[in-house]
């Protein structure tokens, strides 16, 4: 035998094998805590043991229904003999496509260890040779929801979805590898999808041919149409970002941007270069960092920006970036290099995200300006300047900031926030004493935990800026080095209003106009069968529309060639329009039978009366033992007679005394039902369940449920024997028998046909359930 046939032969019969040896990221047998060998019995078991603890409605842990879910789910493959061999021999229970990205990557290992002559196969891919540079940004559904949307908030990605035995895809490599390695230089994501191994992800992404490239950028997806070459995939993501990111800079608008710092609550940023339009660098960074800075652009070869280079000592060959702070005549830091890289403006940046005294203007601000402490090496005081605005304060708060540029340390943060914006937050630290009244007031604070408690120290008296106020706060920094122990008081405080945040209606406006966006957007770029959809749609309420104007001028023309009838006539025919429109109401609910025909439900009819029942009909099921049979099915027969005119209802009976655990399983997942039975309940088997009925929709797998009349309520009369018996006797069906014991079981049923008449109307509450049990 050949070398290269060997090879194929060995490799094929070892590949169930690794197949095995990777199983998958869900694993049913650990979902439900049983062993592989174990048997049906156990597996049913366990499910209803987690399901009992694990039902959202008697679980009130946030994540009782994921919890749920991954439990029915694996009940489901495990209780299905095929799913559970598959899972046992693939890893996989066979309802996706294909390997799993681990199981291929295993089998190219597996592949590399042995010689493997391709010429045999006469292959014109290898796809693990071609998709070698893209694997590290091969995207799995779970990382892209939990990851990288998220991430698209902070940089906008560029994404391929390609698949093995694609010519295009290959004709597009060599300018994708470029592009990829150079936005990601830039900042930008990059990620992959194989649709042949991710197809859930393929679909949810909306590309339904390969290849496809698209941009996510703020959790929205945007199509590639043009051309695949570098300039058009640059200009492609450049596009993706907002318009108003940086701001053009010159000598006539410089001041007024810089003095933006109190409005915006930000450092401003200002980048000199000698490039006439803003790099594709500085848009993804000024995207990144856009909650935190604003972002400005100076060409210095254009003229009038000379006063702005002058002022600041701008050297025009080398690019500049100044970080603006509460000064404006002087930067608070400045970098330079003649190359401007990533990793450097991000190192510069990220030490200056906030002002020198910034003002607590959210609660997100709040948490990262002053974060609990997670150990006493970690532990930061925040020193919180409470003022308010106007010239009044004007002098207070300056002095404050020259005392917090003077004393700047690690474990030190200087704010100031606004008493009449924040007043909760105001009245819990100065306790609404009338000293702070009208004036600015100093304290140190500490969070504690998360949920808004603090330990903090006022100042005695109110700040005023003078010498004296400096000295007083500078001896309590110097004792709290040493004293942790100094804040002595302790409060709750509530979040922070965000001052900030958009009117309502903007955020309206703002969400109309994207959504208009997308809809043109999709309208012109999206392939046909996701806008067959919207054409069916849209063709539908035309067509209804333009039927109902024509069928309403037909009318109206016959209306006036037809005379007027007389009163007489009309009167008549109003009588018999009612007459008929009575007699149609009356058939449609005229039994097609002279009798009710209710079968028991079995094991051998089971899968047929309810699990394959056919969509729209349900199976109207009495329970009943074996000692109440005969009163209960003909007062069953009785309160349902009126019904079996419907070809969608069934009728069946439920032995109590055969099937009990059938019937425990599925009020479990009725609300209130019925109390939860426990396995060492002397009582579990004594508990009286005849005269529930269930109406069961197998195809939506749900139930309603009728709970038996009490002996002791009202009524009574509908539904006794004697009326039974006349029944009986007209049909010629024979008479039965009627006792008082007879009579008190019979009337567990009474309303049932109140009930029907709400189950047809659709008003009753449905018990939703993972699957049928089995009828055993």
């Amino acid at each position: 035998m050949e070398p290269g046939r060997a090879g194929c032969l060995l490799l094929l019969l070892l590949l169930p094998a690794l197949a095995a040896a990777a199983p998958g990221e869900f694993d049913p047998y650990r979902v439900l805590g049983v062993g592989r060998s174990s048997s049906q019995a156990d597996i049913k078991k366990a499910y209803k043991r987690l399901a009992r603890e694990w039902h959202p409605d008697k679980n009130k842990d946030p994540g009782a229904e994921d919890k749920f879910i991954q439990i029915s789910k694996a009940y489901e493959i495990l209780s299905n003999e095929e799913k559970r061999a598959n899972f046992d021999r693939y890893g996989d229970a066979g309802e996706s496509q294909g390997f799993s990205q681990q199981q291929h990557r295993q089998f190219h290992r597996f592949h590399d260890g042995f010689y493997f002559d391709e010429s045999f196969f006469h292959f014109p891919f290898n796809s693990e040779r071609r998709d070698t540079s893209d694997e590290k940004y091969l995207l799995h559904f779970s990382h892209y929801i939990n990851e990288i949307v998220p991430d698209s908030f902070k940089k906008p990605y560029l994404i391929k979805i390609t698949s093995d035995w694609c010519f295009s895809c290959i004709h597009i490599e060599p300018v994708w590898k470029e592009v990829a390695q150079e936005l990601e230089a830039l900042g930008a994501g990059i990620g992959v999808v194989h649709a042949g191994y991710e197809r859930r992800l393929a679909h949810h992404l909306g590309a339904h041919s390969t290849p496809t490239l698209l941009g996510l950028i703020n959790g929205k997806i945007t199509f590639f149409h043009n051309a695949v070459i570098r300039e058009n995939l640059r200009q492609f993501v450049e596009n993706l970002l907002p318009g108003n990111l940086v701001e053009k800079i010159t000598d006539k608008n410089y001041i007024r941007f810089l003095s933006h710092w109190r409005k915006d609550n930000k450092p401003h940023v200002l980048l000199f270069d000698h490039m006439p339009v803003v790099p594709l660098l500085y848009k993804l960074t000024a995207f990144a960092y856009r909650d935190y800075l604003s972002f400005g652009y100076v060409y210095v070869g254009l003229r009038g920006t000379e006063e702005l280079s002058s002022q600041y000592n701008i050297n025009v060959y080398t690019p500049t970036m100044m970080i603006f702070k509460e000064h404006i005549d002087r930067p608070a830091d400045v970098v330079q290099a003649r190359e401007m890289k990533k990793q450097l403006i991000d190192d510069f940046l990220s030490q200056n995200k906030f002002l020198m005294v910034a003002r607590l203007t959210s609660q997100r601000l709040f948490q990262e300006l002053c974060p609990v402490k997670k150990s006493h090496r970690q532990r930061k005081h925040c020193v919180v300047l409470l003022t308010e605005e106007g010239e009044k304060f004007a002098e207070a708060y300056e002095s404050f900031l020259t005392f917090a540029v003077a004393n700047t340390k690690d474990t030190l943060r200087f704010v100031h926030i606004y008493s009449d914006r924040q007043p909760e937050f105001a009245d819990a630290l100065l306790m609404d004493e009338e000293k702070y009244r009208g004036r600015s007031a100093v304290v140190i604070l500490e969070r504690r935990n998360n949920a808004g408690k603090i330990a903090y120290k006022a100042l005695e008296e109110a700040w005023q800026g003078s010498k004296e106020d400096n000295f007083i706060l500078l001896d309590l920094l110097d004792q709290l080095r040493t004293d942790p122990g100094l804040l002595s008081s302790e409060t709750v405080v509530a979040d922070l209003n965000d001052e900030l945040a958009p009117m309502f209606l903007i955020r309206w406006f703002y969400s109309t106009v994207d959504y208009i966006s997308d809809w043109w957007d999709s309208l012109f770029h999206s392939n046909w069968r996701e806008m067959m959809p919207l054409l069916s749609l849209l063709f539908s309420a035309l067509f209804i529309l333009f039927g109902t104007v024509i069928v309403q001028a037909f009318s109206d023309s016959s209306d006036t060639r037809d005379a007027p009838p007389s009163g007489k006539e009309e009167t008549a025919a109003k009588t018999e329009k009612n007459d008929v429109s009575f007699s149609k109401e009356s058939n449609s609910r005229i039994p097609k039978k002279s009798f009710v025909e209710v079968t028991e439900l079995t094991d051998i009819n089971y899968t047929s009366n309810l699990v394959r029942l056919r969509p729209g009909h349900m199976n109207v099921v009495l329970i009943l033992s074996n000692s109440t049979k005969t009163p209960l099915l003909q007062k069953f027969a009785l309160e349902v007679y009126m019904f079996t005119g419907s070809s969608s209802l069934h009728f069946s009976f439920l032995s109590l005394d055969k099937h009990r655990e059938w019937l425990e399983y599925l009020l479990e997942f009725a609300q209130d039902a019925a109390p939860i039975p426990n396995q060492y309940d002397k009582h579990f088997l004594e508990r009286d369940y005849t005269g529930y009925v269930l109406a069961l929709n197998g195809h939506k797998k749900y139930f309603c449920l009728f709970k038996p009349h009490r002996s002791g309520d009202e009524g009574g009369t509908l539904g006794s024997c004697e009326d039974y018996d006349a029944l009986q006797h007209a049909e010629a069906r024979g008479k039965s028998s009627c006792s008082p014991g007879s009579r008190s079981i019979k009337n567990k049923l009474h309303k049932l046909s109140f009930w029907m008449e709400r189950l047809l109307e659709g008003s009753l509450q449905r018990f939703y359930i993972p699957s049928w049990p089995a009828l055993d």
